[in-house]
């Protein structure tokens, strides 16, 4: 193993204290070591990121699959060399916690510029130096409503937006409305792809509402999501994905490689959530 991958694998020499509540802007955080060297930040008491020595290394499997989707919308599969195919994509990420895939794309794709919208500052400020992220231009963090953000941002600036939100375990109620989804479909380039993460307990319909509303928006919209899940038999997260041109074809066979057993689910799945949802106002 060379210099660079030994370092870029070393474990957290900054990390805050450890098994205790660490006060932030909006409650408290607190950090658990794993044995393997990774760590778990809670906030407020919800489980918000994990985070390896090995920044490609994604321990949440929704963020697995988001850089799944995201590889084949930049051009290159995941296992695909060199890492980085030069481009300097423009990505924006609504929600922060700790960095776990800002930094991982920051790793696979060094001329990405990266904006990271985040409401806690003192958690912004901490985890930058707890988990080594990278700094401006390549990661920028914002200190800033999401909605706000969002609403702020010229047309046509990305090429892919994540909203990965949460106030306790849902997504607030303004980033999953009619507007919002027009806000973001605004803000991408053409071509550009969204990606949502979805919490939908069971029974609420959240999923199919969600689905239905960016369908209200967007030419082609996806879901990927464990059968229980998309069945709505079982609370999990599930990625949604928006564009105003077709998916990506290599999403659902890059996706059977993942240790969980998850799909892209198909047009008519897709198409029958979106029937069977509303379209939130607002």
């Amino acid at each position: 193993m060379s210099r660079r991958e030994r370092a870029r694998h070393a474990p957290f020499e900054h990390l805050g204290p450890l098994d205790v509540h660490i006060p932030i802007s909006t409650g408290t955080a607190r950090l658990t070591l794993e044995n393997d060297g990774s760590v778990l930040l809670d906030v407020n008491g919800v489980p918000s990121s994990h985070l390896h020595p090995d920044p490609e290394h994604l321990v949440f499997e929704y963020m697995r699959w988001m850089l799944i989707a995201i590889d084949q919308h930049l051009g290159i599969d995941a296992d695909a060399t060199p890492r980085d195919t030069g481009s300097g994509a423009q990505l924006a990420h609504l929600g922060g916690g700790g960095c776990s895939l800002p930094r991982a794309i920051a790793a696979r794709r060094p001329r990405s510029r990266q904006i990271v919208v985040e409401l806690d500052e003192l958690l912004a400020d901490s985890v930058r130096g707890w988990f080594d992220l990278p700094r401006s231009p390549q990661l920028r963090l914002r200190i800033e409503d999401a909605l706000s953000a969002l609403v702020s941002w010229r047309d046509d600036r990305f090429d892919v937006l994540v909203r990965d939100v949460f106030s306790g375990s849902l997504t607030p109620p303004e980033l999953i409305t009619r507007s919002a989804a027009e806000h973001a479909a605004r803000v991408l380039k053409p071509g550009g792809l969204y990606l949502a993460n979805c919490a939908a307990p069971p029974g609420t319909g959240l999923m199919a509402d969600e689905v239905a509303t960016l369908s209200a928006v967007f030419a082609h919209v996806g879901v990927i999501a464990e059968p229980a899940h998309l069945s709505g038999k079982r609370r999990g997260n599930c990625v949604l994905l928006a564009s105003d041109r077709p998916l990506p074809e290599g999403i659902d066979r890059d996706l059977r490689s993942d240790a969980v057993s998850v799909r892209l689910a198909r047009s008519t799945q897709v198409q029958a959530l979106a029937r069977a949802g509303r379209v939130l106002g607002g």
